[in-house]
């Protein structure tokens, strides 16, 4: 006969932690969304409603240019047009690129410091070490200064160059991971004649597969999100990352109050890829890491 067991203490306080988490990370998503399906003159008059106030589509039609100005404006909206087609792609061309520069020369500078054997080897890598120390903050100035006397203001270069060339995140991560790779493939390579390049291409990078392709993702994610950087260097429309394009949809409101719904639906727009991406690739990436951690 089968004996059901009381569940314990432990466990039942250790549930109402998961579930008070959960609760405390999923509510400013659903705050966002109620506040995007809501008239944005209702919800002055009733902003502590728990569900969408006056419900309506008209800030998402807002967002993607759908509505017209008398439309917008009758809902408490700004009349203003924001080209959110051309922001997006910005944001594409900046991410996009972004991470490709930044994982392929990360990958190039970690097998250096893995494989190689070069004089100051050590010492260079607690260089890149140190520069896990400083904050990002303090290397914004002296970027914008470079960027700047290259004349590269308001370009994609001026954006992506900086960070480009230089991840020390990165170079620490995929450097750990190829240590603990086995070196008899490599060394065989070698014996047949294979150079370092081409060792590098068809042996090395397929089986650190794994943790590239997890750092292209949060590293797509992040420039994606990347906001400070592209509002300092970057003053044209025709080159601004979605991102800004938030600040500029409440700038280009007429009224003494912002239009808070079509906001949150401009920022739901903005969230969707990358909610939809790691959604996506979010099981790789927690393998990935927890393998990485292991080796």
């Amino acid at each position: 006969m089968r004996t059901t067991s009381r569940p314990s203490v432990g466990r039942i306080l250790a549930w109402v932690y998961l579930i008070a988490i959960l609760l405390i990370t999923i509510f400013p998503f659903y705050w966002i969304l109620r506040t995007a399906l809501s008239d944005n003159y209702a919800l002055l008059a009733n902003p502590s409603s728990i569900l969408p106030v006056d419900f309506t589509w008209g800030p998402f039609r807002r967002v993607l240019g759908l509505a017209t100005p008398e439309e917008a404006l009758a809902e408490g909206g700004s009349g203003a047009s924001i080209q959110l087609g051309r922001y997006i792609f910005n944001s594409v061309i900046y991410a996009t690129l972004s991470t490709g520069l930044i994982v392929f020369f990360s990958t190039i500078a970690a097998y250096a410091f893995a494989r190689l054997q070069w004089k100051g080897r050590e010492l260079v890598f607690s260089l890149f070490l140190a520069a896990l120390m400083v904050p990002g903050i303090l290397t914004l100035l002296p970027n914008f200064v470079l960027v700047k006397e290259l004349g590269l203001l308001n370009t994609f270069a001026g954006m992506i160059l900086p960070y480009a060339l230089f991840s020390a995140f990165n170079i620490f991560f995929l450097r750990q991971f190829m240590l603990g790779l086995s070196t008899e493939t490599e060394e065989a390579a070698l014996i047949d004649g294979a150079g370092r390049v081409r060792i590098l291409f068809g042996i090395t990078l397929p089986m650190t597969s794994g943790p590239i392709v997890t750092l292209s993702i949060l590293g797509f994610i992040g420039m994606w999100n990347d906001y400070f950087w592209p509002l300092l260097v970057t003053s044209d429309e025709s080159v601004q990352p979605l991102t800004l394009a938030l600040a500029v949809f409440k700038q280009a409101s007429p009224q003494s109050q912002p239009d808070w719904a079509g906001l949150m639906a401009a920022t739901l727009v903005a969230a969707a890829p990358m909610l939809v991406l790691f959604m996506v690739f979010g099981k790789r990436i927690v393998n990935s890491i927890g393998f990485t951690g292991l080796k």
